[in-house]
């Protein structure tokens, strides 16, 4: 008897906050969900918003592993020999499934968007080509692109449903098969989109999930039959995943954490560029990678725009994540929550002076008594040598300096150890691109912050990671190159 994918069950129709339990099992391979090996290692799962378990992770371990991408590779040798336009069908039919499920299923509206992910790299599938090179004599080369095999893909938490899209469909539209590992916090959506790629047509086993922590990412890094491993999340383990891939000659991409600046000159549009202020450091609860945490306000206008951002962030509504008027609500887990204060409490020892939030919040609601929730916070008074300053929160903090000159502050953008996203504000367009290009960053906002369409390329310089994301580029890390030559005439010979 064939399975039910879980958006058809019963328990995931007009779900609520409070009142999902997923007692399915939740790895994925060979065109179905997969019951564990070994349940003693579980970890619960908690629903941000109230506290209460979700759902059980239980990791995946040498066997499955191996299972997992046998599988996917299986499912390559079928999917690889299939033409662009007869991959581009079938994955249209799944942006056409993830669109109907965000429409009609409570909890997935934020998604519809991804569909438009599918939708920009099944265009891209027709500029998977190779090059033609004349050569003396009639003869010729020719170049082609091809798949790389099994790819692996580990997630993170922020965003689990559409990192789990951004890696799979470049790769599965480039003719390769993944294996993706999402983040113990975060084990359900990567099933759905399995679910949903079956549905479209895709061979079974084309798109695996395995769960696990640690040891699970180091069982697929080493995994002989992986070709590449694409890795979202934090720079340490980023680091680590690196030196396992290398042991194998994998390629690898990384996007890494960010200490983003954002940099607003006294002749900006002061209400835009606190609208953009507030999307770079609250959006998702600041628990984004590429956020402007770092505020460099000009010197002149640093009182008008401290007082509208702080009107604001007082007046962001914050609670139920189900709710249409929630802009705000719970941080991923309650140590996260912890570590949040507590580099809150740590800029308040260093000097710096909170305008407003910075404490863990509790909503009126009942049922989020015991969420893991804290109020947007805007920190003044800051100095760039400050822990908040120079180090990752993840979280609703906002950071603000101020600055005089454009030198001076190009100077303390850069001097970071990271590289992943910044942003300016200003009418000047002279000095708009001349900042662009002198921030070292792998994207830079102008006059708008946070906006990601999948059509351009993501991703970092410095330790913020490498290789890139979206965008035609990302053919060219989901695939190989190979060259063709072609003689025409007689072998010319030494011998």
């Amino acid at each position: 008897m064939a399975q039910q994918p879980l958006l058809s069950l019963p328990e995931f129709q007009s779900v609520s906050t409070g009142t999902l339990v997923v007692k399915e099992p939740l790895n994925f391979w060979a065109g179905a969900r997969v019951k564990p090996k070994d349940t003693n290692n579980s970890e619960p799962v908690y629903e941000p918003a109230t506290g209460r378990v979700l759902c059980d992770m239980i990791p995946c371990g040498e066997e499955e592993v191996d299972e997992a991408i046998k599988s996917a590779h299986s499912a390559y040798l079928k999917w690889s020999k299939l033409s662009g336009m007869e991959r581009a069908r079938i994955m249209l039919e799944a942006a056409r499934i993830i669109r109907v499920n965000a429409c009609n299923v409570a909890g997935l509206k934020k998604i519809a968007k991804n569909g438009n992910i599918y939708t920009s790299y099944l265009r891209m599938v027709f500029l998977y080509s190779g090059q033609h090179i004349q050569l003396p004599g009639g003869s010729f080369a020719y170049t082609r692109r091809e798949p790389l095999g099994v790819c692996v893909g580990i997630g993170a938490w922020n965003y689990p449903f559409q990192i789990a899209a951004w890696k799979s469909a470049p790769a599965m539209a480039c003719g390769n098969a993944m294996v993706f590992k999402p983040s113990p916090m975060t084990p359900v959506t990567a099933v759905m989109l399995a679910e949903i790629y079956k549905e479209a047509g895709v061979p079974d086993g084309l798109f695996n999930v395995v769960q696990g922590g640690a040891e699970t990412g180091g069982l697929l890094c080493h995994h002989p039959m992986v070709a590449k491993v694409s890795f979202t999340g934090s720079v340490p383990t980023g680091k680590k995943v690196m030196e396992m891939a290398a042991k194998g000659v994998k390629q690898v991409t990384l996007e890494l954490g960010g200490k983003s600046p954002l940099i607003i000159f006294k002749d900006c549009e002061l209400e835009n560029a606190i609208k953009g202020a507030l999307m770079a450091n609250f959006l998702t609860q600041g628990e984004v990678c590429c956020n402007g945490t770092r505020v460099f306000v000009q010197r002149e206008i640093m009182p008008q725009f401290l007082e509208e951002v702080v009107k604001r962030t007082k007046a962001i509504p914050v609670g139920d994540p189900m709710c249409e008027e929630t802009r705000m609500s719970a941080l991923i887990s309650k140590p996260h929550m912890e570590k949040v204060l507590g580099f809150i409490k740590q800029a308040r020892e260093q000097g710096a002076k909170v305008l407003c939030g910075g404490e863990q919040f509790l909503p009126n609601d009942p049922k989020l008594k015991d969420g893991y929730f804290v109020s947007p916070c805007v920190l003044d008074n800051c100095r760039d040598d400050m822990t908040c300053v120079k180090e990752e929160i993840f979280g609703p903090v906002m950071s603000v300096l101020s600055f005089d000159t454009e030198e001076e502050v190009l100077q303390r953008a850069n001097n970071t150890t990271f590289g992943l996203a910044s942003g300016v504000f200003t009418r000047d367009i002279a000095r708009a691109h001349r900042v662009a290009a002198n921030l070292q960053a792998g994207t830079c906002y102008i006059n708008n912050y946070n906006v990601g369409p999948v059509e351009v390329p993501f991703g970092g310089y410095k330790m913020s990671g490498f290789g890139r994301e979206n965008g035609q580029v990302t053919i060219e890390y989901y695939s190989q190159l190979k060259t063709v030559v072609v003689e025409m005439g007689d072998v010319e010979s030494i011998f």
